[in-house]
């Protein structure tokens, strides 16, 4: 017997607690090909919104009564695949589970590494490759241009913003309060901070701290954010469009909206939006580069981890009044 979240009821808005149903069922044995995990951390993601609102983006959206999918790493109970053993880690996309049968073709194995195994869903999972490709593929700034990111403190921004300073950019980053503002300055080494909850002009706060123009904007959240930027962007700058997470949850009627669009023209920009997935051939290529820098020191990251399969909800409709500081994980069961 496990326990597992599934979805409740459509979330034509923000997410509540009261969207997911807490569900004990019993899992089948794992046939051919497969296996029985047992899950150590699930991760909670923003972008998942999308999926439960029962309307399609870019993947198909979540029924009522399905599990929550995400993220997640566990342990190997019992394998029925020769390449996998019991104690083996693996990532997959099982979600907020206490344990799972999956397919060993949709998991990877754990590398073994001095960091904590819940790094594989952070700086190692997606928001690492997000992060990596928006920057190196799609941004790719160049020596003494500035960079502005927005959710700076979040799993994305704090790494975007890093591997933006190893190519020589100067880096600014958007973040809500003074705390977070303060450690992407004196941990990550960002060269500017802005208190988006402190400034009453954001645009004015963003030419402040980028006064010859912002060369590349890796934004995480759109809207007036987005819109805030447009005007102060460097001639021939790049939007990079991560996420959106000020539109999430939020119907397209009442959408901050986008009004700086002649700037696209006058200034030359080029704006893009990308899913990571497009990126899968190289993942493992990245991954290694990820490692390298989190084992010499150059790449740090941060973690808001809660207690138990129990805080996902909770965790989950936080994400969008920013009470997280890092990537977000529920710690499932125990090392």
């Amino acid at each position: 017997m496990s326990r597992q979240w599934v979805l409740a009821r459509y979330i034509r808005e923000l997410p509540q607690e009261e969207d997911f149903r807490l569900e004990t069922v019993q899992l089948p044995p794992p046939g051919e090909g497969e296996l029985r995990v047992r899950t150590l951390y699930a991760s909670v993601d923003p972008g998942a919104l999308s999926r439960l609102g029962g309307v399609a983006s870019y993947a198909p959206p979540l029924g009522l009564g399905e599990p929550m999918t995400g993220a997640a790493v566990g342990e190997v109970l019992e394998s029925r695949h020769e390449g996998f053993a019991p104690g083996d880690r693996v990532v997959g996309a099982w979600g907020w589970r206490e344990h799972a049968v999956v397919g060993a073709r949709t998991v990877r194995k754990v590398e073994a590494g001095a960091w904590p195994v819940s790094a594989e869903l952070g700086v190692f999972g997606i928001p690492g490759l997000t992060a990596w490709f928006g920057i190196l593929e799609l941004g790719r700034p160049r020596a003494g241009e500035t960079v502005l990111v927005s959710s700076a403190a979040g799993a994305v921004g704090s790494l975007s913003g890093q591997l933006a300073k190893r190519q020589g950019a100067r880096v600014v980053g958007i973040a809500g309060g003074p705390v977070k503002c303060r450690w992407l300055l004196d941990e990550l080494g960002f060269d500017a901070a802005i208190d988006y909850r402190a400034e009453p002009d954001l645009e004015a706060a963003i030419r402040r701290a980028c006064p010859g123009g912002v060369g590349v904007f890796l934004d995480n959240v759109g809207g007036a954010v987005l819109d805030a930027a447009l005007p102060c962007m460097a001639m021939r700058g790049r939007v990079v469009v991560s996420g959106l997470v000020a539109d999430y949850g939020v119907p397209p009627e009442r959408r901050a909206g986008v009004k700086n669009t002649p700037f696209f023209i006058t200034h030359r920009l080029r704006m893009e939006g990308f899913v990571v997935y497009d990126y899968a051939e190289r993942f493992a290529e990245a991954r290694a580069e990820l490692r390298r820098g989190v084992s010499d020191g150059t790449l740090r990251y941060r973690e808001h981890v809660e207690e138990g399969l129990e805080a996902a909800p909770r965790l989950f409709a936080g994400l969008f009044h920013g009470t997280n500081f890092g990537r977000a994980l529920v710690r499932v069961g125990q090392e």
